[in-house]
């Protein structure tokens, strides 16, 4: 049977942004629903990085106590190696506030919490298993979307004021609406696979740079969740190489990791992230408006994805509340506000990593016809504490050295990845007390 609905506010995607977007929207006492496309949030090699100005997001909202509660890894420092040495990059111990690092945690257990707080808004509504085909219009205004449940195939379609999307890179809604981003090219792909993590290992995020070779290691306490970059489409001609050469390549270019590589027993181990990196011109039209990576996909560089889009979740519930609260009519000039506010802090990223793009890993992408790199000494590269230290005789460029000689400019990168340029803080109507951990 088809199901008529009517909402004030749709949001089409249940991931960071389009969650907190419905809990702040609820919070203004607004009618919300969210249409979520999966049954759950289990989707591995997710974003998992909850960066500074996203944890004290949670602080206002009343949800950091219950974050706090989760199973997680902090990081407060990162570090990159080179050829024969290593130095420390960003030292998130120097940025301001009460949070003071970067949690990972499974991006499940974020949207879990997220969720269940909404829910317990009484115009909140989650609706699983939908999956959006077409949009509605009224005239030229969109007026709502079609979508079909997943469960049993059935189609309906739910009427809004003002539909959201927040369907990430791939977005429905986006394709639906015929808005194209422009594409800006990259030279890379990365491969995720995870590894065991042994006592003596070095602590937090590792970045490895090499001769033709770069690669990322997270510390998730028991494992490396780690990232290998490869030529840009060149997935099918690598993998066809066989996992022993996969296997002696992370060898190579880490051979710290040499002793563990045989739990990789085949790429079934090894997924591929298909890197973009692209920008609406417009992310509105009349009873429209898309944010997050629906309207600007990010490279994974600096892990920044996850909290500039709920940075954008944070600034579009502030901006539109008030007109939703009176109606639900949202006019395009307000939408605009929206795009106006966010637009900048994301070309500015945007442009960060396009530069890394160029100058930093577009030589040190791995390519089909590469052999394995030859390994190299590490000895001396970590104290007991498993701190960044040049290895003798090391030669470590000049940038790095100035991060080791004045380790006060580690609070610079710091606060870039970690706080970003345009930090977004819950509006007052949405602020909570702290809520224990169940």
């Amino acid at each position: 049977m088809l199901r008529n609905e009517r909402t004030t506010c749709l949001v089409v995607g249940g991931g960071p942004a389009g969650l907190v977007l419905g809990l702040l929207i609820a919070r203004a006492g607004v009618e919300v629903t969210v249409l979520e496309k999966h049954p759950d949030f289990l989707r591995d090699f997710r974003g998992d990085t909850v960066h500074a100005s996203t944890l004290t997001l949670l602080d206002e909202l009343g949800l950091g106590q219950r974050f706090a509660a989760l199973p997680q890894q902090r990081i407060n420092r990162m570090q990159v190696q080179l050829d024969g040495c290593s130095a420390q990059v960003a030292d998130l111990r120097r940025l301001p506030g009460a949070h003071q690092h970067i949690a990972m945690v499974p991006q499940w257990d974020f949207l879990d919490l997220v969720a269940d707080a909404a829910e317990a808004e009484p115009t909140f509504t989650l609706r699983r298993n939908a999956e959006v085909v077409d949009l509605l219009y009224d005239g030229g205004r969109v007026a709502g979307v079609r979508y079909r449940d997943r469960t049993d195939g059935t189609e309906h379609q739910i009427r809004a004021g003002l539909t959201i999307g927040c369907d990430g890179r791939a977005s429905a809604v986006r394709a639906a609406a015929g808005m194209r981003p422009r594409s800006f090219g990259v030279p890379m792909d990365v491969w995720w696979f995870r590894l065991p993590r042994h006592a003596g290992d070095p602590d937090g995020g590792v970045g490895r740079v090499g001769t033709g070779e770069f690669a990322v290691m997270i510390d998730r306490g028991d494992y490396w969740q780690c990232a290998y970059l490869i030529r840009k489409g060149s997935d099918a001609e690598m993998r066809a190489a066989g996992i022993a050469q996969f296997r002696a390549r992370i060898a190579g270019l880490l051979p710290w990791l040499s002793d563990r590589m045989d739990t990789l027993t085949s790429f079934d181990d090894v997924k591929l992230l298909d890197v973009k990196l692209d920008r609406l011109r417009r992310w509105y039209r009349d009873g429209l408006l898309l944010i997050g990576d629906a309207a600007h996909a990010m490279s994974p560089v600096g892990g920044v994805g996850i909290n500039l889009a709920v940075a954008d979740a944070v600034a579009t519930a502030r901006l539109l509340a008030p007109a939703l609260r009176s109606g639900g009519i949202v006019p395009p000039a307000l939408l605009r506000r929206v795009q106006l506010r966010r637009w900048w802090a994301t070309a500015l990223i945007q442009g960060a990593q396009r530069a890394a793009h160029r100058g930093i890993l577009g030589e040190r992408v791995a390519q089909p016809t590469d052999g394995p790199p030859q390994s190299q000494a590490t000895s001396g590269m970590f104290d007991r504490d498993g701190d960044a230290t040049p290895a003798a005789g090391s030669e470590v460029p000049f940038p790095l050295s100035m991060l080791q000689r004045f380790p006060a400019l580690q609070g610079v990168p710091a606060r870039l990845i970690a706080i970003g340029p345009l930090p977004e803080h819950a509006p007052e109507w949405a602020r909570r007390s702290p809520q224990p951990a169940a």
